[in-house]
């Protein structure tokens, strides 16, 4: 039996055909996402100190690091992780989940690290410490430093630990300290790929030089910008839950700053068609957005009587009809999210090729010839591959935080404030952005449907192959 042809137009299902044809039209429908209320938004901003720690992310400690404004966010965020892991263990409250919200921020900080190595791969530039800049003498200024000796080595060496980092701090506190060794455990472990460590109090064991921590991330100023928790005007009550929902927006934003660097990193690589590299900064990019749904799940841990007082006195609410105000109020984002979505308009650049202006799948083919390729990891083709893979593994985690950013709604607010259930017998035009996030077609309909088709091609390639071997024996 003949081998049957790698080509879009090969007869398929017909619901397959039906499903490509139908989302490679409606693929580029999506409208972008837009801010819902102004005024909402900025008191959002205002309630989390954000102008002031914009100014944190953007300040340059050292022009030479073409990736400060990347690393530097990311690293703020571990810091503030480490001053929630503080709040959320000097609670006095008898009713507050302090033992599962320590193993939860223990967990998000070892990821936290984990994305921070990954970040500082092969960076170059950072401000360094170097081991043996000492010569062995302690400085009477740096209380934190410490004097040990490489292995193998006469030399006696000063290692650098950060001075106003809360981690050390958290080592020396007998309620914490056994959360903060096994941060400083996965900094060692996570940092081995990158020519410096962090110098929070890990072991470098390799003697590596260290990152100038303070002088980067500078905690004394960030940890300045605390929640300003008002007493409630007729009873004095100070909410314990104010801190923790400043805290758990201070980081998200912060991460949200890391990305949007971070995306523009990967369009700067896609543009010179450095295709390995940008591969490697989208699986950061579905790391990050993963952990951003992480990180809101810690509203889960918030006592429910607190935060609904607290959510009445700051008039959380959402628009009539739409939950979308109480996620679109942060325009880093709704500025994430666009350019996230953006990634479909890359496709083209990557295999080759230019849009058919009369619909056509010319698109469709050069993906499927490239999956197809026997040479698709070789020459100009090395990494195109594993960067169309990670444009559909960040749409995945896109949508997992959206889907799952509803649900925490109704977890944590109660149903009324989520229209989740509408949403399904809602026609488009009448849904809310956030329903439209992960009901919307898929964000690369050409892949979509070059995966559907090489599906069907095997299918046949197999069921051919079985009975070219049955007609043989007989």
């Amino acid at each position: 039996m003949a081998t049957p042809k790698l080509s879009p137009v090969s007869p398929v299902r017909p619901e397959d055909k039906q499903r490509a044809s139908s989302s490679s039209s409606s693929g580029a429908a999506a409208a972008p996402l837009r801010v819902q209320d102004d005024t909402a938004v900025e008191e959002y901003e205002q309630y989390l100190r954000l102008p002031e720690l914009a100014r944190l992310w953007k300040d340059r400690c050292c022009p030479e690091w073409a990736d400060e404004g990347l690393v530097k966010p990311a690293l703020q965020a571990l810091e503030i992780t480490f001053r929630f892991i503080s709040v959320a263990l000097s609670d006095p409250r008898g009713y507050a989940s302090r033992r599962e919200l320590a193993r939860r921020l223990e967990a998000l900080a070892a990821r936290e690290v984990e994305l921070v190595a990954a970040l500082c791969e092969g960076e170059q530039c950072p401000p360094l410490a170097e081991l043996s800049a000492s010569k062995g003498v302690l400085p009477r200024e740096r209380s934190a430093s410490e004097v040990w000796k490489i292995p193998g080595s006469a030399a006696a060496v000063v290692c650098q630990v950060s001075e106003a980092s809360l981690l050390p701090r958290l080592a020396a506190w007998d309620k914490s300290e056994t959360v903060a060794a096994r941060i400083k455990y996965a900094i060692e472990s996570q940092m081995q790929g990158c020519v410096f460590t962090l110098g929070l109090g890990e072991p470098n064991l390799a003697g590596k030089p260290v990152l100038e921590y303070d002088r980067v991330v500078r905690p004394h100023e960030l940890h300045a910008l605390k929640a300003k928790i008002a007493p409630e005007p007729k009873t004095g009550y100070r909410n314990k839950e104010n801190e923790a929902l400043f805290t758990i927006h201070q980081i998200l934003e912060s991460w949200l700053c890391a990305a949007s660097q971070l995306l523009t990193r990967l369009n700067n690589r896609i543009e010179a068609r450095n295709w390995e590299a940008a591969a490697s900064d989208c699986w950061i990019l579905e790391r990050v957005w993963k952990l951003l749904a992480d990180v809101e799940d810690l509203h889960l841990l918030m006592d429910p009587d607190d935060f609904l007082r607290l959510k009445s006195q700051l008039a959380i609410r959402a628009a009539p009809g739409s939950d979308a105000s109480s996620c679109f109020r942060s325009r880093a984002l709704l500025h994430v999210a666009n350019a996230t979505r953006g990634l479909k308009k890359r496709v083209p650049c990557v295999l080759g090729v230019e849009v058919d202006p009369n619909g056509g799948p010319r698109v469709q083919e050069a993906a499927m010839r490239l999956f197809h390729s026997r040479r698709r990891g070789e020459g100009e083709e090395a990494g195109k591959v594993e960067l169309l893979q990670a444009f559909q593994a960040v749409e995945a985690a896109v949508r997992r935080f959206f889907f799952a950013y509803r649900q925490l709604v109704a977890a944590v607010m109660g149903t009324a404030e989520s229209s989740t259930n509408r949403a399904l017998f809602s026609p488009a035009e009448e849904m809310d952005p956030l329903a439209q996030m992960f009901l919307e077609p898929p964000y690369f309909p050409s892949l979509d449907a070059a995966k559907t088709f090489l599906a069907d091609y095997w299918v046949r390639r197999m069921a051919g192959d079985g009975d070219s071997a049955s007609s043989r024996r007989s």
